[in-house]
């Protein structure tokens, strides 16, 4: 028996939404040509091979720098700061100009001011060294309420938060089970759509500053859980797992190929991992074979097709019953919530979709994945 789910999206809103959401869409990726040509070998060689070339011509725009690079990098299509911690809309600039860029004061809530994160945080490399300091490929604008949040704590799987943000960033203890088993700590935990931003963010520090990570991990940083002290492996195994799988669920974005393209014109060096997803597991193949030959996430195995869609129609193939399907914009407005909806033979249609970029949430088994999907 075949269960079809029909949904109609009609709304003059949603078509709004669409219409300026799909302007960030028709990215290119600018890579240079020749810009790989050395990148020849596999595994750890291939990752030594990176870091030679995006370590090459690199230029250190300072930290106040970062503030100009957000501008073309880290850019909603309404001009707004793209903050993936909250999705605040913050404006560029200063306070006294109008915007909400840091000015040292201590807001009151979110969506206030923001400042500058750094993924990897300072505490564990050294505060204020560079280049790490002003790298904009791993230091993201960020709400300031949020970034304090964060602290120095690892990035990790939160299923009960004690705290949440603004768009349902998460602090918390570590899930240790599944993917995450095997790490135990307070973690910070982003929202399913920027899962995949953040790991291809991580891959790039432990592979452009591959040389230095058996002295940053002298450090005493609670993100030290997240490393095992090696300059080729670099990752501890469940957290490289916890990559892995984030790497996987999450695949690179329009949003991310115009950031890296952006970041390059400004700092002449690129993101490798989002230029070519498949370095990830031509470095750490044997992770990547033993992630891929465990049962322990059914959900993660859904397939999306067409996508790009055509036609306004899309269909959702799975093995596990969903619970619950949510179609997100960028902005993060959800405009569509389906609970227990009807399947036949593992597949779910949803038709009449308007041009656009879309997040969609889909829930079921006490998980939860969440993809990409660009209507045409």
């Amino acid at each position: 028996m075949k269960k079809i789910l029909t949904y109609l999206f009609l709304s003059y809103t949603v078509l709004t939404v669409a219409q300026e959401t799909s302007k960030n869409t028709n990215v290119t990726n600018s890579i240079p040509t020749g810009y790989y040509n050395s990148a020849t070998g596999t595994g750890y060689t291939l990752k030594t091979q990176l870091a030679a070339i995006i370590s090459n011509n690199y230029i250190d725009r300072g930290y106040s720098g970062l503030y100009t690079t957000y501008q073309t990098s880290d850019v909603r299509t309404d001009g707004t700061v793209w903050d993936m911690y909250s999705d605040c809309p913050f404006n560029f600039g200063t306070v006294a100009n109008g915007g909400n860029q840091d000015n040292g004061t201590n807001p009151s809530g979110e969506c206030e001011l923001f400042n500058r994160e750094h993924t990897i945080p300072q505490s564990y490399f050294g505060n204020g060294v560079q280049p790490m300091y002003s790298d904009a490929h791993f230091v993201l604008p960020a709400d300031k309420i949020v970034n304090a949040k964060r602290d120095d704590f690892p990035y990790g799987v939160v299923p009960n938060p004690t705290w949440t943000s603004t768009n349902g960033s998460k602090l918390g203890n570590n899930l240790n089970s599944g993917y995450s088993a095997g790490y135990s700590s307070v973690v910070f935990e982003p929202v399913d759509q920027y899962k995949g931003d953040i790991a291809r963010l991580l891959f790039y520090f432990v592979t452009r500053y591959e040389d230095q990570l058996v002295a940053f991990y002298s450090s005493s940083s609670t993100v030290k859980a997240m490393f095992d002290g090696t300059s080729d492996h670099s990752f501890s195994n469940t957290f490289l797992n916890i990559l892995l799988t984030w790497n996987n669920q999450d695949p690179v974005s329009a949003k991310e190929i115009a950031r890296n393209n952006a970041i390059y014109t400004r700092q002449s060096n690129r993101n490798p991992f989002i230029d070519h997803p498949e370095y990830v597991c031509q470095i750490w193949g044997a992770a990547c074979t033993a992630l891929d030959n465990q049962s322990f996430s059914s959900i993660a195995s859904v397939k999306i097709y067409p996508n790009p869609a055509t036609n306004g129609t899309i269909n959702i193939s799975s093995e596990t019953a969903l619970d619950k399907i949510e179609l997100i914009t960028i902005n993060g407005q959800i405009i569509q919530h389906i609970d227990n909806p009807v399947f036949q033979n593992n597949t779910y249609t949803i038709t009449n979709l308007p041009n656009g970029f879309y997040f969609l949430k889909l829930s079921g088994n006490n998980e939860t994945v969440t993809k990409k999907v660009l209507v045409n």
